[in-house]
């Protein structure tokens, strides 16, 4: 048996549901920006073999205070996008929409999640709202000391002044990296330790479920564990007026320095490869990774891909909504940079989704009338736990697309997500894509694709990917394999900060095509006969169970396809006999309760699904799976739990309810 077969990774799960795109019903004075599979198969096809003259007439779309010498120089690793170029990000999301006469639209609307009489405060901010917050806290920043190329550090809560504070950063050209506020003391520390930051920008407090999150003592906790370099500046937003501890000299008021600063505050020119943010990935082992991104490039890939995923019209009365956190990279992408130039409004809400209740989603939608829906697969998991009657007691009518990112979604999530949420008439954009590429990668478009669930369907423009063995072979239809990208987009990574052989190990040295290296996603996926990609998980979860290798997310989707199943974890542990055995970690639906009987009935599901060699050794039902804020189940937690390793080494900085792995450990296996 040759390499590549060895490399090679079963697929079974069958999923032959396909469901046509939409008319036009619900669009209500838009048209789709692209309508058939036909043109989407020309224009892919011409970005892929002319990607200069493409991008191009993309990118003159915006605005450039200088034009570029070239669209595309130098090869992978190293490609170089609109080289020679000047531009602003600030300026295409803000000001060149006040310039054209559309300062008094609605930029960003902002909804918090603590109520009132059962009213939350909401505010609608326009791009004129916008240039003037963002000039006066870009002159703030000056005055602090903050140069071009000077590292920002952002810590705050869903808040209308971190919009203010990331375009401000993009205003000056000074590189913001954004810490999400769940992360801890020593998470910020070595995030501001890495990216050498004198200046970090925080709340007091951030609205949780009803709770503070203590922002600022995090941050002053962080300063403490620093042990090199000058003490951060800090600047504080009195948001949830919790008792905050004030440092002479270290610490500011960001009402303060605001009503000090003017509003005149041109936006500096920018060269294309200047970085325009880091933004940090944590694993396993070892410190986080700072993900470098640049200005030209990631601002055209975003606009474009936002523009076609969601089919963003202006003045066609759309209302845009990405439930993610601006600390992620979702929300830097799919809230501010890429959305803002399309000049739809984008909603920030606070809080989570079932604070006050589980239909808090659901009465967003319903009074902001959001046509445009993007939030995460372990979410929707959710919501078809806590019950349809939530979604049904509202007015979800004015939805137009849907969308999900983060995990691969199972098609039973998929199926109830198009039903009762888009009342069968939305399309949904199952949207596949990294920290490190910038924007989507794979995914359907909304007017165009034919869409199955579980698959992410079709490379997007300008995206030339391949399912390869480990020898750069390509795999034979429905052969699992590696996930690669084979030639240079706009958005791709720069680099990983200060860490080049980190860049090049992670990314780039996996494997080569005709003697160049490509981008290796860490995914294994699968092409089907009607060339639609599946992913199958990370290359890590793929396991070897008595000489078959099989990708986790199939076994999972297996299980959530049971009627009693809402979400599932299926992990790998060692085993005498097959080498590893399969565990599994599912939560129950309302109605059901675990038991000896019911575990012998998902065995027996997931036999007849997949076959017999993937039924799982151990089930555990859980009220809960181990997750980040972002909604990403916490995988390698569940391998110690399900190995009986008491004390783990995993960095559980992420996780947002530690008190789950303790319930885990005590669940009932089988």
């Amino acid at each position: 048996m040759n390499e590549a077969a060895d490399t090679s990774i079963e697929s079974t799960l069958s999923e032959n549901r396909v469901f046509p795109p939409m008319g036009t019903g619900r669009l209500k004075g838009a048209t789709w920006r692209i309508d058939s599979m036909a043109e989407y198969e020309r224009l892919h096809a011409r970005s892929i073999s002319e990607p200069e003259s493409f991008w191009s007439e993309v990118a003159s779309e915006l605005h450039w205070f200088e034009p570029w010498d070239s669209v595309l120089s130098g090869e992978m690793p190293d490609s170089r996008w609109f080289d020679g170029a000047k531009t602003n990000v600030c300026f295409n999301c803000v000001d060149r929409q006040v310039q054209s006469g559309h300062g008094g639209d609605t930029a960003i609307i902002w909804e918090s999640e603590p109520l009132e009489n059962g009213v939350p405060e909401t505010k609608l901010i326009t791009y004129k709202d916008l240039q003037r917050e963002t000039s006066k806290f870009a002159n703030v920043l000056k005055s602090m000391g903050v140069k071009k190329g000077d590292v920002v550090t952002i810590y705050m809560g869903m808040v209308p002044e971190l919009a203010v504070a990331v375009l401000a950063c993009a205003r000056i050209g000074a590189p913001h990296s954004v810490i999400f506020g769940g992360f801890s003391a020593q998470s910020i520390a070595d995030r501001v330790h890495d990216a050498s930051s004198t200046l970090i920008v925080t709340c007091d407090g951030l609205h949780r479920r009803g709770k503070v999150v203590p922002l600022k003592e995090n941050v002053d906790s962080a300063i403490n564990e620093l042990s090199e370099g000058p003490t951060p500046q800090v600047i504080t937003l009195k948001r949830c007026h919790n008792e905050i501890t004030h440092h002479d000299g270290r610490d500011h008021d960001w009402h303060d320095l605001m009503a000090a600063a003017s509003d005149d505050c041109p936006c500096e020119p920018m060269e294309a490869e200047d970085t325009l943010f880091l933004l940090y990935t944590s694993g396993s082992t070892g410190k986080p990774k700072g993900i470098q991104h640049t200005t030209a490039g990631y601002m055209v890939f975003t606009y474009l891909t936002s523009k076609l995923s969601f089919n963003l019209v202006p003045d066609a009365g759309q209302v845009y909504w990405c439930t993610a956190d601006i600390g992620w990279i979702t929300g830097h992408s799919y809230i501010l940079h890429g959305i803002l130039p399309n000049r739809v409004p984008t909603i920030m809400y606070e809080g989570a989704p079932n604070s006050p209740d589980e239909s808090r989603f659901w009465s967003i939608i319903e009074r902001h009338q959001v046509t445009q829906f993007y939030t995460a697969p372990t979410a929707i998991r959710a919501f078809m736990k806590w019950g349809d009657e939530h979604p049904n007691k509202h007015d979800l009518s004015s939805l137009q697309v849907l969308g999900t990112v983060g995990e691969p979604i199972n098609p039973e999530a998929w199926m109830w997500y198009r039903r009762i949420i888009g009342g069968e008439q939305c399309p949904v954009v199952d949207t596949y894509w990294q920290t490190e590429t910038g924007g989507h990668m794979i995914t359907p478009l909304p007017g165009a694709t034919p869409t199955t669930p579980g698959s992410c369907t079709r490379p997007t423009l300008g995206i030339d990917a391949a399912v390869v063995h480990a020898d750069g072979t390509e795999c034979a239809p429905n052969e699992g394999g590696i996930l690669v990208i084979r030639k240079p987009w706009p958005g791709m990574l720069r680099g990983v900060y200060g860490d080049r052989d980190r860049y090049i190990d992670t990314y780039w040295s996996t494997i080569s095509i005709d003697g160049k290296p490509v981008y290796t996603a860490g995914d294994s996926a699968r092409l089907d006969n009607s060339g639609n990609l599946w992913i199958m998980g990370r290359i890590d979860d793929v396991i070897n169970v008595s000489g078959h290798r099989i990708g986790t997310m199939e076994v999972e989707s297996a299980l959530v396809s049971h009627v009693s199943v809402v979400e599932a974890a299926v992990v790998g542990v060692p085993h005498e006999i097959k080498g590893t055995a399969l565990a599994a970690f599912v939560t129950l639906g309302q109605g059901f309760e675990p038991g000896d009987a019911l575990i012998d009935a998902l065995k027996a599901h997931v036999a007849k699904e997949i076959g017999s060699f993937a039924k799982p050794d151990q089930i555990r039902f859980a009220e809960a799976l181990p997750k980040t804020r972002s909604g990403k189940i916490m995988r390698r937690l569940l391998r110690d739990i399900a190995a009986g390793v008491e004390n783990t080494n995993q960095d559980t900085t992420t996780l947002e309810d530690l008190s789950v792995v303790a319930k885990l450990r005590e669940s009932q296996e089988g």
